[in-house]
């Protein structure tokens, strides 16, 4: 599928929002996402402003979207930049200055047309390029019965670093942590 993969812009809110609840409608959503639809639904205009406002700025998140040639989003990565020591949602405080990519999503129609491996470039390259900090590694989670989203984070590189916590909201349930570590030839190294 042909796209344009890029940053969100500030004003873009209404349309972070509308494919932020296509996403939280899909099949597999409650394996991917811990927000649920009805929460997001609820969030007011401020929220989504802010949000995408925030994504835009590029310090600290970044949200990069596919948009097809008809100009309509067919999917989204967020990256979110975690400094060594500071709290974090999933498995303790980090070791080292990490990037986590969160809300990966694209939409049915352009599944399997390497959508998904665009944004993952994007993401990791702009990960890749930080400078304060500079990362050692990005990571994702992956709920353990999710073997679509596990190939998928394969193909583009990441793999599984042994680290498994429970899923929050049901401890029954189990996350694997997925990385790809900074080559030694990335951006940001010394020749």
């Amino acid at each position: 599928m042909d796209c344009v993969i890029r940053p969100v812009r500030a004003g873009e809110w209404a349309r972070v929002r509308e494919l932020r609840l296509a996403a939280l409608r899909d099949p597999l959503a409650s394996l991917a996402f811990l927000e649920t639809y009805e929460k997001a639904a609820a969030q007011p205009e401020s929220f989504w402003a802010e949000r995408t406002g925030t994504a835009a700025e590029g310090v600290g998140v970044r949200q990069f979207v596919a948009e097809s040639g008809d100009g309509r989003w067919v999917g989204s990565v967020s990256a979110l930049v975690e400094r060594a020591g500071s709290d974090e949602v999933f498995g303790g405080a980090p070791a080292v200055d990490q990037v986590h990519l969160v809300g990966v999503y694209v939409r049915p129609e352009a599944r399997g047309t390497g959508v998904a491996q665009a944004l993952f470039r994007a993401a990791l390259e702009w990960s890749w390029g930080l400078t304060e900090p500079r990362v050692e590694r990005v990571r994702l989670y992956v709920h353990e019965r999710n073997g679509r989203a596990q190939a998928l984070y394969g193909k583009a590189g990441f793999v599984r670093s042994g680290q498994v916590v429970p899923m929050p909201g049901d401890a029954s349930a189990k996350e694997y942590e997925m990385v790809v570590e900074r080559a030694p030839d990335s951006p940001g190294n010394a020749a």
